[in-house]
């Protein structure tokens, strides 16, 4: 592809690839946390559930590497409105990687390059209840700026879900 791969020298991200479909569903089948907060993953997660996602378009998606070694630590994704001056992340990172930070550094990364892509505002939202990943937004300097109430019905968790509404404007990203 040529492309500059964003990284800060620990964390890089890249496309997906389709020789990642079996880590990839390695990743996500079975984990607990990422079925209870993203529940348009399907569970059990297959390796004909990655090809399908890797053959998706609309969304600007990577894999979360180790910047030394390759390994996947997790996903992250910037779906853009229609007039392309906002961008929205969503992101998850594989249970081995949780609690290093580098969902933050991810984070950062793709903030970064939503940015350099013309984005005025970058937002994400996480339900109420998922402190860790509202503990991602506030670290990367992302700032709540409400909930939005009851906004999705959630059926692994059988309840309506309430959404932090976080943002982050060019010149406000911690580094």
């Amino acid at each position: 592809m040529g492309e500059r791969l964003p990284t800060d020298g620990a964390i890089a991200l890249r496309a997906w690839r389709e020789a990642d479909a079996d880590e990839l569903a390695e990743c996500l089948d079975g984990d607990e946390e990422i079925a209870r907060w993203l529940d348009r993953i399907p569970q059990p997660y297959t390796v004909a559930d990655a090809l399908d996602f890797l053959c998706r378009t609309g969304e600007a998606t990577f894999a979360v590497v180790d910047a030394g070694g390759g390994g996947v630590l997790g996903g992250i994704g910037i779906r853009w409105n229609d007039e392309g001056d906002v961008a929205e992340i969503g992101y998850w990172a594989r249970r081995e990687a949780r609690g290093r930070g580098v969902t933050t550094r991810a984070l950062r990364l793709a903030v970064g390059l939503a940015f350099e892509q013309g984005a005025a505002r970058v937002q994400l939202r996480a339900d109420v209840e998922n402190l860790p990943s509202r503990r991602v937004a506030e670290k990367a300097g992302f700032t709540a700026e409400g909930v939005l109430r009851e906004a999705h019905w959630n059926p692994r968790l059988g309840r309506r879900q309430s959404w932090v509404m976080y943002s982050v404007l060019p010149g406000e990203l911690r580094s």
